[in-house]
């Protein structure tokens, strides 16, 4: 089990500085778009993108105006851009793809339990949405295998 996405395993964090695109805009990480996400306010995705750290953008996210529909597409947005990180950076998928079968578990002590696991307790949203898109780049991978 990979239990915290820090140290050799920091690639799977969403504070971990890798471009991607959310409805038109690029951000420097995933957490960035995931915090612009949350509202429809153009300037205010703007303001968030521009941040120079993830913990800052997370804070900025903390005080939009939340969008009506979060809480229903909060998860498939997640998992977009998680899908858009990995789909970028082929390194980044073949260190994903490194992983093996290890179940990944966002373990954190600031006590997310939906995204992740503190105390032994937690959905883990994040690490489940990081298995599904290693199974996927894995069953590409083994489909271009077979076609060559």
């Amino acid at each position: 089990m990979i239990a915290s996405f820090s140290g050799e395993h920091h690639f799977l964090s969403n504070f971990y500085f890798a471009a991607v695109r959310y409805e038109g805009l690029e951000f420097p990480t995933v957490e960035h778009a995931f915090q612009a996400a949350k509202t429809h306010d153009l300037a205010e995705r703007k303001r968030i993108r521009d941040c120079g750290t993830p913990g800052k953008a997370k804070q900025l996210g903390r005080r939009v105006d939340l969008r009506k529909d979060w809480e229903s597409v909060k998860v498939a947005i997640m998992e977009a851009l998680v899908r858009d990180k990995f789909a970028r950076a082929p390194e980044l998928a073949a260190q994903l793809l490194a992983t093996g079968d290890e179940e990944l578990v966002e373990g954190n002590t600031w006590h997310d339990t939906f995204w992740g696991v503190c105390r032994g307790r937690g959905k883990n949203h994040l690490g489940r949405i990081l298995m599904k898109v290693r199974g996927d780049l894995r069953a590409s991978v083994d489909a271009e295998g077979e076609r060559r």
